[in-house]
């Protein structure tokens, strides 16, 4: 099969990198098939076809599979991309909110995965790969239950990587730092449970994480990492994406205490 022939599904594709990439993909000839909750709305001003998926309803989708290979032959390629942020101090956050940011960002996926597993151990081959984050790696304050789920991903797709290897099938995470897309301004804020005590500290994190999201570098980088897992016939698991990744990562593992200070001291001068 030619390389550029082949098939790749996106979720998530009506915005923000999955957008990106889906569009980046079809102009470099593959067939792209992109996923969004209210297709209607955007199929107009894209050039590549929309499937309605919500992973928040299972009957979605429990029905995606069926749905998407009566469109197609084969599934080469799928891009886990789909979610969304939860920002709030731990303690702030309902546990209510927690457990959504958990059924969209890891069930949704994992429910998604294992509805198209059988056809790609059917086909012996396909790759999977999901979009996690940095934070899947590390952690840092008002992000908890969203570093929390792509801790979670990891460790799913590192248990099924061992697992589908059997059938020629990759697993692949890609783990951006933080860049310009809507993620920020889609997501969630924790309210309702302000808490005194955290007062002159949320203050603080709120100012750093805003400033953060308005400092993020625009997202090439990450596109083109996809691109490489996409083309790559045998992709390692991890790729870390973002100036200093490798630098953060060295400092979790090696000298935590000095990562831990750095972060505290930068969240500490916000304002």
């Amino acid at each position: 099969m030619e390389l550029k022939k082949q098939t790749v599904l996106v979720t998530g594709a009506s915005s923000g990198i999955g957008l990106l990439v889906a569009g980046k993909l079809h102009e470099n000839g593959y067939q792209v098939i992109g996923t969004s909750r209210n297709p209607e709305k955007h199929q107009a001003r894209l050039p590549f076809k929309l499937l309605p998926l919500d992973l928040n309803v299972d009957h979605s989708i429990a029905s995606f599979g069926k749905h998407l290979f009566s469109e197609i032959k084969t599934l080469d390629v799928l891009i886990n991309n789909a979610g969304y942020l939860v920002n709030g101090l731990a303690e702030e956050t309902p546990i209510e909110l927690g457990k959504q940011q958990f059924e969209t960002n890891f069930w949704g996926t994992i429910k998604l995965t294992n509805e198209l597993l059988p056809y790609f151990r059917k086909q012996k081959h396909g790759k999977i790969i999901t979009i996690g984050s940095l934070l899947g790696l590390v952690s840092l304050p008002y992000v908890s239950y969203y570093a929390a789920s792509k801790h979670a991903l990891e460790g799913y797709f590192k248990a099924l990587r061992f697992e589908l290897n059997q059938f020629n099938i990759k697993v692949v995470m890609v783990e951006p730092m933080s860049f310009k897309t809507n993620i920020g301004e889609s997501g969630t804020v924790a309210t309702g449970k302000n808490i005194a005590d955290y007062d002159p500290f949320r203050k603080k994190v709120v100012a750093y994480t805003q400033q953060t999201f308005e400092k993020a570098p625009e997202p090439a980088p990450v596109i083109d990492a996809l691109l490489r897992a996409v083309r790559e016939k045998n992709p390692t698991f991890g790729f870390p994406v973002g100036k200093g990744s490798s630098i953060i990562l060295l400092l979790q593992h090696f000298a935590y205490k000095l990562f831990e200070k750095s972060i505290l001291k930068s969240v500490n001068a916000s304002k």
